[in-house]
């Protein structure tokens, strides 16, 4: 009895340890994102093209990481709703997509500093800037913690 369970434990933890781990991200047509996600890069990125698209799934969940032809990376949950916009410190992310107390605090602190980078996490927004500073903020906008 004992062997029958260890060996179903076993094979328990193979199939999600492969199954977690191992995330199926294959390009596909921009025409197969999401609705959301193609209305979201047409309203925010007038101008820019698709370069790549990526389909990823995990264990129980899809995203899909986008990258403009002006070097933007944007990452969109299942439902092409918008998780992460990183212009990797060559592009400012669009004014619309950072909330106003975000924007007021880097406005007031860091006089020229625009936000390049936003990603949306549990506790609220990671923040890089043009001048390199990283900064986490609440849902609320009030700063917590940064770096530089």
């Amino acid at each position: 009895m004992k062997t029958v369970k260890f060996f179903f434990a076993a094979l328990v933890c193979l199939f999600v340890s492969t199954t977690v781990c191992h995330a199926d991200g294959r390009p596909i047509p921009p025409t197969q994102l999401p609705a959301a996600a193609q209305a979201f890069i047409q309203q925010h990125f007038p101008g820019k093209t698709i370069v790549y698209a990526e389909k990823d799934t995990e264990f129980m969940k899809t995203k899909y990481e986008v990258s403009l032809n002006d070097g933007t990376q944007i990452d969109f949950d299942k439902k092409g709703n918008w998780d992460k916009v990183d212009g990797h410190n060559m592009v400012t992310v669009p004014a619309a997509l950072v909330p106003a107390a975000i924007q007021q605090y880097v406005s007031a602190t860091f006089a020229g500093a625009t936000v390049t980078k936003i990603d949306k996490e549990r506790y609220g927004y990671d923040v890089e800037l043009s001048n390199d500073m990283e900064m986490k903020f609440n849902h609320a906008g009030a700063i917590m913690a940064f770096d530089d």
